[in-house]
């Protein structure tokens, strides 16, 4: 969640300054000042003339706070420290940065803060801080000591399912499972494991976001095959991204058709098996009549998604049933643009030149641009230098 940081003493007074100078700035025409306004909800219709409290309400919500009002209200708490409002974001502070003393300390002389929540859109739970996700952005991270804080959160008497209102109201084990800092930090695993260990539900409360799926679209397999060796239910899209070949042929009858399954179940399996690499799930499926072509509300055919996933035979089996090298996925990109983009974007662990030379090979265009495009990135020179001199090689021209 994009949000701004509050200074240790915010003052209310300059935040009403803030919003009377971006007011102001939209009476005279001022595009980023318009733009700003028009990312939050408007008092009136968008031809409607800027009013005062739509800036109150653009300072509040660039905070991650619903309304004005209740971001006020939050000011003014922080000018207490002995209040909740203060109490609970040093804790949150402290879970984050891995201050396991100063947590220890304020849960031992406030033990009510264990069953508080932000006063922030999200309201989230002192636990959910764990999971590094979904909350204000900088606060997402993830110390060495993540899964210690957790249990010191757990023992302290945490509430291991309460849902916060973000991504479908989730819980901190569907947060932890699709969040790419515990991931980088070595500790996803581990706090997977503690929470589970300490009842929380493995397949996510009744209405809510499932974390095996939610791991599995977020790209984080690791907890994703983690989540299955515990037990997690596995449908036919989490089966086809495992590469459960055995428990994906289960969901088809003999004639060839769906049983306990949607036809988005089966998209979306296809698309995640070819981003980790389940080749003969993807051939099985292939055969069972997947479209190619299909994008199953992600954007990106199964080319794109096996070049995002860096699964170069995965590649070549798409393309040798026909997979359309021009197909452009939601941001406009063919599957070598998205491998060019996926180079200076993606896992620095894969090698993107195999898989540009393949798709160039079989046929794939280099467009126009795409040395320019390369220039402008901010990536480290020896990577763009790198894909540079390739594309070169392989006839593309300034």
């Amino acid at each position: 969640m994009d949000a701004k940081a509050l200074p240790a003493c915010p003052s209310l007074e300059q935040y009403r300054k803030q919003a009377k100078e971006l007011l102001r700035a939209c009476k005279s025409g001022d595009s980023g000042a318009l733009q700003r306004i028009k990312r939050y909800p408007h008092s009136g219709k968008l031809s409607a003339p800027v009013t005062l409290a739509d800036a109150q309400l653009t300072i509040a919500r660039e905070h991650a706070f619903e309304s004005w009002p209740k971001f006020v209200k939050h000011i003014a708490a922080l000018a207490s420290e002995d209040s909740r409002v203060s109490q609970f974001e040093l804790a949150a502070d402290a879970i984050v940065a891995g201050d396991a003393v100063t947590l220890k300390r304020l849960l031992g002389a406030h033990p009510e803060l264990i069953r508080e929540r932000s006063t922030r859109m999200h309201q989230a739970t002192l636990l959910h801080y764990v999971a590094a996700n979904g909350f204000e952005d900088y606060r997402q991270k993830s110390p060495k000591n993540a899964v210690g804080i957790a249990e010191t959160l757990l023992s302290a008497g945490a509430e291991v399912d309460a849902v916060a209102e973000m991504y479908g109201k989730a819980t901190t084990l569907c947060l932890v499972a699709s969040s790419i800092h515990p991931m980088r930090a070595g500790v996803q695993v581990g706090l997977l494991e503690s929470l589970l260990d300490a009842g929380a539900a493995i397949d996510g409360l009744p209405g809510g976001s499932r974390p095996v799926i939610a791991a599995l679209r977020n790209g984080r397999g690791e907890a994703a095959e983690f989540l299955a060796a515990r037990g997690a239910r596995l449908d036919l899209e989490a089966a086809a991204a495992l590469g459960r070949l055995g428990l994906v042929k289960d969901f088809f009858a003999d004639d060839g058709s769906l049983k306990a399954a949607t036809k988005v179940q089966l998209e979306s399996g296809f698309l995640w098996a070819c981003e980790y690499g389940r080749d003969n799930v993807v051939d099985f499926l292939l055969q069972r009549g997947v479209d190619l072509r299909v994008q199953s509300n992600t954007g990106l055919t199964g080319l794109h998604w096996a070049v995002v996933g860096g699964q170069l035979t995965t590649i070549k089996l798409l393309l040798e049933q026909g997979a359309p090298l021009e197909a452009r996925n939601i941001y406009g990109g063919t599957a070598l643009g998205q491998a060019l983009w996926s180079a200076i974007n993606g896992d620095s662990g894969i090698d993107y030149s195999e898989i540009i030379n393949a798709l160039i090979d079989a046929g794939a265009k280099i467009e126009p641009g795409s040395l320019t495009w390369l220039a402008e990135q901010r990536e480290a020179s020896s990577t763009k230098a790198h894909l540079e001199a390739l594309l070169r090689r392989r006839g593309a021209t300034s």
